[in-house]
């Protein structure tokens, strides 16, 4: 039995996430799952680095799966892209050590939110960002993002259905850049909860917006109240976009 890497980028307007569900076969996983499994000719499990949410896309989602028939990596890759839906796309298959596991590897993820800010829609882009029609004030949020930076408890960033034993994440970056109508969020972080980047993302445009002020921030960080955060970003704009990796301990 040998392990694959592969590198998958995906439209997920129309998915339930990536994670599979009991409910419903629409989520990304599922997807690949069944290709995988009609190539395998039996049953076939596949490992995310992250577990995109609904609505959510992925410009370098990364996931590994174990298959008995030992297939070349071309092989995986041109079987996936036939047999796939078009909003999916494997970009990437290669050989990899047994160890090697998409989550638990995973160093560092990042995140770009991505939204339109002009008062007119922008047509060719209303699936993958937020359109803010108010002019926001780009130099506050970037002040405003510092405050994101480090080791926090981000209970009041994350969803009250979270199921973690940990509250505790380490954001290693948050950048903020206007260009040509968009203003791009990137943040990159050891690990995110359910909905944490989106309420972030939140409370940047509130602050953008002149709603919060950037040196309340701290506040309602270390307040772990989640009422506190008051508006969080639609799905639609965010990707995932790198996933950085640790080698597999021996």
């Amino acid at each position: 039995m040998k392990n694959y890497k592969l590198i998958i980028q995906y439209d997920g307007t129309r998915y339930k996430g990536w994670q599979r569900l009991g409910n419903t076969e629409n989520t990304i996983q599922e997807k690949i799952e069944k290709v995988l499994t009609e190539f395998e000719g039996a049953p076939v499990e596949i490992i995310g680095s992250s577990r995109t949410d609904a609505g959510v896309h992925a410009l370098h989602q990364v996931a590994n799966v174990k298959l008995k028939n030992d297939p070349s990596p071309s092989e995986v890759k041109e079987y996936l892209n036939r047999y796939l839906p078009e909003d999916i796309g494997v970009i990437e298959v290669e050989e990899v050590q047994e160890r090697f596991h998409a989550r638990f590897n995973a160093r560092y993820k990042t995140y770009l939110y991505k939204i339109w800010n002009r008062k007119h829609p922008n047509p060719f882009m209303r699936k993958y960002s937020m359109h803010i029609p108010e002019d926001l004030n780009v130099e506050a949020m970037k002040k405003a993002s510092r405050h994101f930076i480090g080791t926090h408890d981000f209970t009041a960033f994350s969803n009250v259905r979270s199921k973690t034993k940990s509250f505790v994440r380490t954001v290693e970056a948050v950048t903020v850049e206007e260009k040509d109508g968009f203003i791009d969020i990137r943040i990159t972080g050891d690990g995110f909860l359910h909905n944490m980047v989106r309420k972030i993302v939140g409370c940047l445009v509130q602050t953008g917006k002149g709603l919060l002020p950037e040196e309340e921030i701290p506040s309602i960080i270390e307040s772990k109240d989640r009422s506190r955060v008051l508006f969080m970003a639609e799905a639609k704009g965010l990707f995932l976009e790198s996933v950085v990796f640790d080698s597999p301990k021996d």
